[in-house]
């Protein structure tokens, strides 16, 4: 068996990237892809907890022009987060892989509740873990709730696909000339403004010392590459004084 250097990870997706080329919603071509990637790394022996967002469905805090207050918009938010988690559930489960979908808001008859010992459980037992609705409240989003997730879990990395490369200056889709930092401190992540995750996400895994791989979840077998400690993408550290 390839040797691996994550033994225990949380993967961030955004709703978006369940989009495909699709305006709105989900692309099941998609959801199957990114089920065959999770499955192909849980073959090694790794204990994945997954934490979606929700944009493809609907952004809360960013929806404040139709009418609907934020607190409310972000609830919708964190609810299109369960719908993204149930169908991401449902490919794992076509891939043979034994999953459990955990919910920070109370919906037992379709979600287990987030406890967090039984999360640890569950990574321990080989089964997938989802974590949905977000952290459960409004004005935080799916990538705080991931760097907590991974901070409780004792996530060795967090992991965040992307349809980038990595981390750049600048958007490589728009600016062909975009620098690539195949190593960066959240030192200078928070000073050069990268926005690679909010505010709040980077600060506390800055704080908490997580570090963070940002990659191209959309080739195939890079998953796989970044678990095996391969230069894929970029990771994210807080250097040593």
């Amino acid at each position: 068996m390839k040797k691996i250097k994550y033994k225990r990870i949380l993967l961030k997706l955004s709703g978006e990237s369940l989009m495909g080329d699709r305006e709105y919603g989900i692309d099941p071509k998609v959801v199957t892809r990114y089920s065959e990637e999770i499955a192909s790394v849980s073959k090694l022996n790794v204990q994945i907890g997954i934490v979606i967002g929700g944009g493809n469905i609907y952004r809360g805090m960013e929806s404040s022009t139709d009418g609907i207050d934020k607190v409310t918009g972000d609830h919708m938010g964190m609810l299109a987060t369960v719908i993204n988690a149930l169908a991401l559930q449902n490919s794992l489960e076509h891939q043979g892989l034994k999953t459990r979908c955990l919910s920070a808001i109370n919906m037992e008859r379709i979600a287990e509740p987030f406890i967090r010992r039984r999360a640890i459980r569950h990574l321990e037992k080989g089964r997938i873990v989802i974590f949905a609705a977000g952290t459960g409240n409004p004005y935080f989003t799916t990538d705080t709730a991931a760097v907590l997730r991974a901070i409780e879990i004792e996530a060795d990395v967090i992991i965040k696909g992307t349809r980038v490369d990595g981390v750049y200056d600048s958007d490589p889709e728009k600016n062909s000339k975009a620098i690539h930092f195949p190593e960066i401190s959240y030192t200078d992540v928070l000073k050069k403004d990268l926005r690679i995750m909010d505010l709040t996400a980077i600060t506390l895994s800055k704080e908490n010392k997580l570090p963070l791989v940002v990659f191209n979840m959309n080739i195939r077998g890079n998953l796989r590459r970044v678990i095996c400690g391969e230069a894929v993408g970029s990771k994210v550290v807080e250097l040593s004084a």
